[in-house]
């Protein structure tokens, strides 16, 4: 132990922010153990202190009051030194990583496909860790090759056997921050990103809005002949993105979040957070989708329920309820905007379900339901007797 050993202390504790005091101490402890088999103390009684001088790294080793003097000491102090530091390198590297990329849980992270294993894609995050993509968390469209460069959503940082850095590519955050990114005006909070909602690898729909009257919000987005959202499409493989702009008025989200469908009326339940949406038939199936996929995004970039009716439809429906006796067109759209949309809805309901629209008392509620399976009965037995009749003649007896 010398100055030698000491300049090396400080160069660990400025480069790999190892705290020298720290390094000096668990030598000392290993010397203590080092110096009773040395001295061959058994009891614990003897007491046994080591010193080391910070300045001039001397070794002093003391027996109670007597100091002993040992050509091992330095042996020793040198390869525990080294065993040490070692071990506190290894540990203040692995308490750094966790550190730094805890800080980044949340945020999107840059890194290379080094290793592809069956149940995940492994990134090297610039040489400091390892990142883990579960093949759970890639979209549908990922497809890496070895070397490629990726960038990714941290969903959680955690230690177990050393620092796992779990990262996804299915994770909404994810299209969130490539917005933050490619679009300063998000990243400096002019433009703010209200909802968002993602089926990965098919369709995104993210809604933002305007701090500044100057700043048009989607146009900031979709930048100079779309080249801000282009580069966002072609990080997520060709994912759709749907820029909506947000608005308070329940309505016009609504409008917008089904674009490019027009929208012929918009009917509220305030309280159930339901809409009733009408558009002509000819739009019907651009304001759903391919697979409902328009209709359901829509649905959770607002936080309503939507219902997508044609006119044509709602008609439809209450010409079929309109066949019931005592039942006008008032009350016939009432119980179609409830959602009693056909007789056999409102067969299977409880007078006292029904009673609670307006202008339906108990007594009337029963009526109709009991109207309802009525007709439904001999809808029923008219189908059965039409059945019979078309059979051939050898059939029917």
């Amino acid at each position: 132990m010398n100055k030698e050993f000491l300049t090396i202390l400080e160069q660990l504790e400025r480069e790999k922010g190892l705290d020298k005091n720290v390094l000096l101490e668990a030598v000392k402890h290993a010397l203590t153990v080092a110096a009773k088999k040395i001295a061959k103390i058994t009891s614990a009684s003897e007491d046994v202190k080591v010193e080391i001088d910070p300045a001039k790294g001397d070794i002093h080793v003391y027996i109670g009051e007597k100091e002993v003097v040992s050509r091992e000491f330095g042996r020793i102090a040198a390869q525990t030194a080294r065993q040490v530091i070692i071990q506190k390198i290894r540990e203040a590297e692995k308490d750094n990583i966790y550190a730094e990329f805890k800080k980044k849980e949340g945020d999107i992270v840059s890194g290379v496909v080094y290793r592809i294993e069956k149940r995940a894609i492994i990134l090297d995050l610039m040489g400091k860790a390892e990142g883990i993509i579960p093949y759970s968390f890639l979209s549908p469209q990922d497809q890496f090759r070895l070397g490629e460069r990726v960038k990714a959503f941290v969903y959680e940082v955690k230690k177990d056997k050393g620092t796992q850095i779990i990262l996804s590519r299915r994770h909404e955050g994810l299209v969130k921050k490539l917005f933050e990114l490619e679009v300063p005006e998000i990243f400096e909070g002019v433009v703010e990103v209200r909802s968002i909602a993602r089926e990965a690898g098919e369709r995104t729909k993210i809604a933002v809005i305007s701090k500044d009257e100057k700043v048009d919000c989607v146009g900031a987005c979709v930048g100079m002949r779309g080249s801000r959202v282009k580069n966002i499409i072609e990080e997520l493989r060709g994912e759709k993105i749907d820029i909506v702009r947000f608005s308070e008025d329940i309505k016009e989200f609504i409008k917008a979040s089904l674009a490019p469908a027009i929208i012929s009326r918009i009917e509220l339940d305030r309280e159930a957070k339901r809409a009733r949406v009408l558009v002509a038939s000819d739009q019907l199936s651009l304001a759903i989708g391919k697979r409902g996929q328009n209709v359901r995004l829509a649905s959770r970039l607002v936080g309503w329920e939507i219902d997508v009716r044609s006119r044509e439809a709602i008609e439809e429906e209450v010409n079929d309820i309109l066949q019931l006796k005592n039942i006008g067109k008032k009350l016939a759209a009432i119980l179609v905007d409830a959602g009693f949309t056909s007789l056999g809805k409102i067969s299977n309901v409880t007078a006292q379900d029904l009673s609670k629209l307006k202008g339906i008392g108990e007594k009337k509620a029963a009526k109709i339901i009991e109207e309802a399976k009525k007709f439904l009965e001999e809808k029923a037995s008219q189908a059965k007797e039409k059945e019979k009749t078309d059979l051939p003649k050898e059939k029917q007896e």
